[in-house]
């Protein structure tokens, strides 16, 4: 199904990423459970900022936002964008918007990455999505998180959530990906031999 893989499989690659936020840290690199075509990468996506279909990881998502909120931890809502305080976005990729993420603002999307980040007082945070060839012909999602933490605070809050992440959130989100990628490629692959 879904892995945790090795920062270097993150950082080996030739990710725009890597010149507009070279003074954030690789955080998490998961590969996705989304076998498909060079030209399936949109469709990934799109089923990811459509946000977390797991009652679970909503319910998790809405109790972080309410202790956050006194703190001073919580990103603006979404539709509220917030600055980037990174590298400057290159000409040629400004013209390239994506979808948000809730309150995760897209920087840009091309035909194999989409970043997109979110700011609080404690940490500076990016979602980065890519589409990697597996050797096979196919190509797989790859999702990266790369955090920025703002002193104690920060590197205490990111501390403190990852068994969370890493244990409850993101697994759940992985396999919410994965139930919807497996029909959506079988109707794609049977509207095709039709």
């Amino acid at each position: 199904m879904s892995s945790r893989l090795p920062v270097i499989e993150h950082t080996s690659r030739p990710w725009r990423i890597h010149t507009i936020a070279p003074d954030y840290r690789v955080e998490d690199v998961w590969s996705l459970p989304t076998p498909g075509g060079a030209d399936d990468f949109p469709r990934l996506v799109e089923q990811f900022t459509a946000g977390p279909g797991n009652p679970i990881v909503r319910a998790l998502l809405a109790i972080r936002l309410r202790l956050g909120a006194p703190l001073g931890l919580n990103p603006p809502a979404a539709g509220a964008r917030a600055p980037w305080r990174g590298e400057p976005i290159p000409g040629d990729l400004r013209g390239r918007p994506g979808p948000d993420f809730g309150p995760f603002a897209c920087l840009y999307r091309t035909d194999t990455e989409w970043a997109a980040h979110a700011t609080t007082s404690g940490v500076d945070a990016i979602a980065h999505l890519g589409w990697v060839a597996d050797g096979s012909g196919a190509y797989r999602g790859r999702w990266a998180t790369l955090v920025k933490p703002h002193g104690l605070l920060g590197r205490a809050y990111m501390a403190g959530i990852a068994p969370i992440r890493h244990q409850v959130v993101y697994p759940l989100m992985i396999r919410s990906i994965a139930r919807g990628w497996r029909p959506a490629r079988s109707a794609d692959l049977s509207g095709s031999t039709g």
